[in-house]
C-alpha cells in the first residue's frame, strides 16, 4: 500500500535555493536543476511555490515557470487539472514576471 503522505510530498515542489518549505508536505528543490529533475521523474506538481532569485548567474524561478510550460507545449509532461502556485520571491519584479508568465498561461490553456 503506498503511502499517502509521500504522495503528497512528491506533489508539492518548493523551489528556493535558500529557505526551506514551510512543512513537510513539500519537497524542497535548491536549484532549477533539482526541480527540473523532480518533473521529469515525478510530472508536474499540483503544487509549486517559487522563489525567483536561485543563486548568482544561474537559472532563475521565471527559468523554471517557463521550462514547464515548454515542457506542456511540446506535450512532454501536462500541468495537472488541480494545478495552483505561490510566489514568495522577495524580488518584486522576479515574482511579478513569473506571475504574469503563468497566470497569462494558465488563463489561455483554460479558455
Amino acid at each position: 500500500m503506498s503511502n499517502p503522505t509521500q504522495t503528497t510530498r512528491q506533489r508539492w515542489l518548493f523551489l528556493d535555493d535558500l529557505r526551506d518549505p514551510p512543512d513537510d508536505q513539500w519537497v524542497a528543490a535548491r536549484s532549477f536543476a533539482d526541480a527540473v529533475s523532480h518533473v521529469t521523474r515525478h510530472g508536474i506538481p499540483d503544487r509549486i511555490s517559487f522563489d525567483h532569485d536561485l543563486g548568482a548567474n544561474v537559472p532563475t524561478g521565471h527559468d523554471f515557470a517557463r521550462w514547464l510550460i515548454e515542457q506542456h507545449l511540446d506535450g512532454m509532461q501536462t500541468f495537472p487539472k488541480t494545478f495552483s502556485y505561490t510566489v514568495h520571491s522577495a524580488n518584486p519584479p522576479g515574482a511579478a514576471n513569473i506571475r504574469g508568465l503563468l497566470d497569462g498561461f494558465l488563463r489561455e490553456s483554460h479558455e
